[in-house]
Formats: structure tokens, C-alpha cells, sequence
């Protein structure tokens, strides 16, 4: 096996949140050797969130979302090779081929290939009508679509088939959202919220679907056709899927790199490394296993990315990092910002902090979520993040709550978290 050369660089494969934001702890680690990102988007890395939101109803964000400021990437020697990709990989030689043909002997590489969109069989990407959103092209060309047409279709009612249908609505469009399960968010959120947040997708306006079912979709002159199962036909000019994505893998799975047999993620350890010494892995792409869940998963999210990212670089460097954070993930739709803390799991019980039933223009809610042992671990909070964060430290602590004390209005939130953290010793670590 040939050595690595310690003064090969450092290969960043993808130039999204995890590659853009691991190559910026490279440097503040005190990394001064030679970083190569490649990325196969011609644009400077850029956060993806703003693209279901601010992008579609505004073409002056397209310059406003870049992960670092301009010229930062010059300021920080990392260079930059963009509308370009990694082709192949052989971990064991530390040398990367790209699609023009060249190869590039690296040190230690991070795979941040995040995650393509799942399209619908008999719809590829192209298809007239038909809009998938990953990318700022994505993003970019819906938008146009969307200052055409009147009315849309959303296929898909999880974070971004929402968010879509929220930002149309603003927009005065009108939108139907079709989805194949009972309620929206099912793996997110407990179904108290699902039909909280239900309502205010309606009252907005929106034509929500659930428990509904394709049967097929075509193209036709004038959009996309679909057969509902049900035996109806809905036809649009504009069709939105939304339907999740599945983890970009193909380098890694022909790089012999181990895969998670039921997610597709690209297996990692507590420190991002893969089954490859020197090949570690950030982002969308991955699957490990989280503490507050107790299994291993892929956590698709913006700070997981920037969570991971973070501790790659320190791996690759040699040098300890803090533990990830407790999982935190927000959603922006329907005139409230929603953020979550902690993850969901089987058997919690909620309680809210404040009353779901108002229909107030501007709501301010919290959810908790305890398990049996009265822990907290998870926490949804609907424009109240500076709440959710007053509950941060009853996440790190693992103390058993009253939580029927904490939702209750008559007590400051500040208190009832000083009151929990005294009243209680530490459990065992998660």
C-alpha cells in the first residue's frame, strides 16, 4: 500500500454546508496545508435552506446566500474546483480521479457529497411541469415557473413540500399538497402537532390531502396528470415533488466504503471516520449513531452538517472536539418559525406550554416531549426559540422534569429550568 504524503492536500468532495464549513474548521484548527474542494455546482458554496423560501420569492437572495462571505475562500488558500466532480476514489493509494481526467493524491479526504432528490418513475428531471428543489437551479427555475402559473401542485407535505406550499401561498398562488400518509410530519413530530400545524396549513388556504395516494403521473400538453388511487384526477401546470431524498453514495459504495444496509448512509464513527483510514465522511451522506435516539441514522439537517463537519476536520487534524450538540433542526412556513430540539421517539408524552387551540396570527408555543424515566427529549418550539434554548441545559443534564410544572404559564420557563436542575441529580448518560 503506498504511503500518504503528508504533503498531499487535503480533498474536500462536495461544496455544500459540510465541505464549505469543515474546510473553514480546517483553518481555524491551524491547518496551513493545501485544501482542494470540489464541487460538481458552478456556484460558491451556499446554505440550501433559503432555496424552499426567501429564493422562490425573490431573485435578489440568490446573491445573498453564500455559507462565507465573498472572497473569503481566496483570503483562506482553499482552493476551489467547481462544476467539477470525483469520479472515483481508491482509499488505499490516497488518489481521487475527476471527471476530466486528472487525478489528485490527497493526504485525508472528506466525502460531503450530501444528497439528490428522489424523483417519481415516468417523471425524470426535465419533464416539463415537473419541479424538484436541491438545488439553487432547482430553485431558480421553479421560481420562474411559479411567476407563470396560478396554481401549483405539491407532492409531498414533509418540511419542504410546506415550506414550498407556504411560500406559494404568500405569493397568492394556489396550492394543493398531496400526502401519501395519514398526517404531515409522522416521523417529526407527535400527531397532537401534526394536527395543530394541519389546521394552519388550511387556514391558509392550502388544499391539503392526506392519507392520499398516485396511482400514476404523466406529462400532458398543458403539465402533469395524476391518478389518484381513489379514483379522482388532479391536473397542473406546475408539479412540485417533494417526496425526500436518498443519500449520494455512488463514490463512496465503488470506493468499497461501508454502507448501512437499511438507510444507504455512508457508515461513520462518534469522530466522522468511515471504514477507510483516511476517509471520513460529513452531511447529508452519512449515517452514525446518535445518542438522544439510541440507534444509528441519517440526521439531515443544517446543523448535523455543521456538527459533523466540525468534528471531521478536528479528526483529520489529530485533535480533540466537543461532542456534538443535541440535535436542533428549524422550519420557517405559514407565519411561524417552528424549531426543534432533541429527536422523537416511540412512547414520549407531551405536554404544551401555552394554547394550541388559538388561532393567532402570531402563536407562541412550546411542545415537550419526556420519556419514562420524565427526561426530557424533545422539545418543538413554534416562535419561541429563545425558549428553546432557555431548555438546552436540561437536554445536556439528562435530569428528570416536571413537566406539567414547566408548561405551566403562571411559572417563568427560566425558573421552572433552575427549579428542575436543583431539584434533581444527573441520570446515567444517554
Amino acid at each position: 500500500m503506498a504511503t500518504m504524503a503528508e504533503s498531499d492536500p487535503i480533498l474536500i468532495v462536495g461544496a455544500g454546508q459540510a465541505g464549505a464549513t469543515a474546510a473553514a474548521a480546517l483553518r481555524s484548527g491551524g491547518f496551513a496545508g493545501r485544501i482542494v474542494m470540489v464541487g460538481r455546482e458552478a456556484p460558491l458554496p451556499y446554505e440550501r435552506p433559503p432555496l424552499s423560501k426567501a429564493v422562490l420569492s425573490d431573485a435578489a437572495m440568490d446573491d445573498r446566500i453564500g455559507i462565507h462571505p465573498a472572497g473569503f475562500h481566496g483570503e483562506q488558500s482553499i482552493e476551489l474546483r467547481l462544476g467539477a466532480d470525483v469520479v472515483a476514489i481508491d482509499a488505499k493509494t490516497s488518489v481521487a480521479r475527476l471527471d476530466d481526467g486528472s487525478t489528485l493524491p490527497f493526504s485525508r479526504c472528506l466525502l460531503a457529497t450530501g444528497g439528490h432528490a428522489r424523483a417519481l418513475p415516468g417523471l425524470p428531471a426535465g419533464t416539463p411541469g415537473m419541479h424538484l428543489i436541491r438545488t439553487l437551479a432547482d430553485a431558480q427555475g421553479l421560481r420562474e415557473a411559479m411567476a407563470r402559473h396560478g396554481s401549483m401542485v405539491v407532492l409531498g407535505a414533509g418540511f419542504l413540500g410546506l415550506e414550498v406550499a407556504s411560500t406559494a401561498r404568500a405569493m397568492g398562488i394556489g396550492v394543493t399538497v398531496l400526502e401519501s400518509a395519514p398526517r404531515v410530519l409522522p416521523r417529526a413530530v407527535p400527531p397532537a402537532f401534526s394536527d395543530w400545524l394541519q389546521q394552519r396549513v388550511r387556514d391558509a388556504g392550502v388544499d391539503l390531502r392526506l392519507d392520499t395516494r398516485c396511482g400514476s403521473v404523466a406529462p400532458v400538453p398543458d403539465g402533469i396528470a395524476l391518478g389518484l388511487e381513489d379514483g379522482s384526477r388532479i391536473q397542473t401546470p406546475l408539479l412540485v415533488v417533494a417526496i425526500g431524498q436518498s443519500p449520494e453514495v455512488a463514490l463512496a459504495r465503488d470506493s468499497g466504503l461501508a454502507l448501512h444496509p437499511g438507510n444507504g448512509g455512508i457508515r461513520i464513527d462518534a469522530q466522522c471516520r468511515t471504514s477507510a483510514p483516511n476517509v471520513f465522511a460529513a452531511g447529508d451522506c452519512t449515517s452514525q449513531h446518535q445518542p438522544h435516539a439510541g440507534l444509528e441514522m441519517r440526521l439531515e439537517s443544517w446543523q448535523s452538517a455543521n456538527e459533523q463537519a466540525r468534528i471531521a476536520a478536528a479528526a483529520m487534524l489529530g485533535i480533540d472536539a466537543a461532542p456534538a450538540a443535541t440535535p436542533w433542526f428549524w422550519t420557517d412556513q405559514f407565519g411561524c418559525n417552528v424549531q426543534m430540539m432533541g429527536l422523537p421517539a416511540e412512547g414520549l408524552a407531551y405536554r404544551w406550554r401555552g394554547d394550541p387551540a388559538a388561532a393567532a396570527a402570531m402563536p407562541k408555543l412550546l411542545m415537550l416531549g419526556t420519556n419514562a424515566d420524565g427526561r426530557l427529549r424533545h422539545a418543538i418550539a413554534v416562535n419561541a426559540g429563545g425558549d428553546l434554548r432557555q431548555l438546552r441545559p436540561l437536554f445536556d443534564a439528562a435530569v428528570p422534569i416536571d413537566a406539567a410544572r414547566l408548561c405551566d404559564l403562571s411559572v417563568p420557563l427560566r425558573q421552572g429550568v433552575r427549579d428542575a436542575l436543583a431539584a434533581k441529580p444527573a441520570l446515567l448518560p444517554i
